[in-house]
């Protein structure tokens, strides 16, 4: 074994991916859960919305968007908290014990009410599951591995999105769009949530011991409030990567929220509309294992602004196209842009945050992340109530070139190896 796999041994614990395989491997199945409990609305919701609900306002049927992001933003911030406090696992628990209602709400909720308190429920679910899954994977890898590790964290979940999508888009198209779809991500949830009990350990010891090795200086006793800060605002690198993130996640809640109303408005078929849905995070979360381990050879910086762009140009692609094939394409241009960025952008975070505080720069990172998804609700149903579904396309496409931009100019290099 060499030492890029494992750190030594101190009380048992010892980082590294092949030390600790046997629970790594569990973290990805659990992971993947978590991406499956979030793909059965993908294909389905924007459709339910407009065919069940009648809501014909673009910002009115985005507010399940809204609910799940600004909940699932606000929870990231305080799962990593928790972890530092409480420890991983029972986090991690409480996430999908909060998610048991939501496939009943989503199958038989009789108002569009219920469809928004089903996604609050699962922003929560989310938050909690997701991080905890991330921060677990980062304690068991140790320093030389995180961006394989994120690579492989991000790949299980949003390959779970894909196929989920697909899946639920071929029963909507057989079974109707509702209760059918829903029961697939109750399956995922029990078994979820028996993994989460009876096989996953607690890893909060790894994070101690790798804190243990380094340096003491003043930046491991930094308050929340000063994490934060750094994290939001004042470090170029992780500031950088949280406004990435923010555009980046704002995407997806265009992808998820618009292209499937965009695709029907042009006639599409709803086992078509599946398809598109499932492409670009089948794409994204299977590059992520390659993206991610390429990170750790060649740097971060450079592949997060080539994402940042490749994923602008995706979306205009988007906006200029009018047939299938044309989308197809588009969306998996889209899938590798937001592959170069997703677990890259998770090992800056790694990098430049101390052990003792790095649960909480996760956290607050993941917090402006996936506030991306409220942002992208409010904002491109704004501009397609305004301007029409292709003028809002355009706009986040240019919104996404700056935000590459602001990648290339700020952020400074984070792997010591490059």
């Amino acid at each position: 074994m060499t030492s890029q796999d494992a750190l030594p041994a101190t009380g048992g614990i010892r980082l590294g991916l092949r030390a600790n395989l046997a629970q790594f491997s569990l973290l990805v199945v659990v992971n993947a859960l978590v991406g499956g409990m979030l793909g059965q609305e993908r294909t389905v919701l924007p459709l339910l919305a407009e065919d069940v609900f009648q809501l014909s306002a673009y910002t009115a049927a985005l507010t399940y968007i809204l609910a799940f992001g600004a909940t699932k933003a606000v929870t990231n911030f305080f799962a990593g908290a928790w972890s530092d406090r409480f420890g991983r696992r029972p986090v991690l628990i409480a996430g999908w014990l909060i998610a048991l209602p939501v496939p009943a709400m989503l199958a038989w909720g009789p108002s569009w009410g219920w469809i928004i308190a089903a996604n609050i429920l699962l922003g929560v679910n989310q938050g909690l599951t997701w991080s905890t899954t991330v921060i677990m994977k980062i304690d068991l890898v140790g320093p030389e591995r995180r961006g394989l590790a994120m690579g492989f964290n991000e790949a299980a979940g949003y390959l779970a999105v894909a196929a989920t999508a697909m899946a639920t888009g071929a029963i909507a198209q057989h079974a109707g769009l509702r209760p059918a779809p829903f029961l697939l991500g109750a399956a995922y949830l029990v078994l979820a949530l028996g993994l989460s009990a009876f096989a996953v350990r607690e890893t909060r010891g790894h994070a101690r011991y790798e804190a243990a090795r380094h340096p003491v200086d003043t930046t491991t006793e930094l308050t929340t409030g000063q994490i934060a800060r750094l994290t939001s605002l004042t470090d170029r690198s992780l500031s950088a990567a949280s406004q990435a993130g923010l555009v980046n996640n704002l995407n997806d809640a265009l992808a998820w929220g618009i292209f499937p109303l965009l695709f029907a408005a042009h006639g599409l078929p709803i086992a078509q509309i599946g398809i598109l849905a499932a492409l670009y995070p089948a794409v994204w979360g299977a590059g992520q294992m390659l993206t991610g381990w390429w990170s750790d050879h060649i740097g971060r910086k450079h592949l997060i602004t080539a994402g940042m762009l490749l994923q602008a140009a995706a979306i205009g692609l988007v906006a200029a196209g009018s047939a299938f094939g044309v989308w197809a394409a588009a969306q998996v241009l889209l899938g590798i842009g937001t592959a170069l960025v997703y677990p890259t952008l998770l090992a800056v975070i790694g990098d430049v945050a101390h052990p003792a505080w790095r649960a909480r720069a996760v956290g607050v990172y993941r917090l402006w992340r996936d506030g991306g998804f409220a942002v992208g609700a409010l904002l491109a149903g704004a501009l397609a109530d305004a301007y029409g579904l292709t003028a809002a396309i355009w706009a986040i496409a240019a919104l996404t070139a700056a935000s590459g931009l602001v990648v290339a100019v700020r952020m400074y290099e984070t792997h010591p190896r490059a």
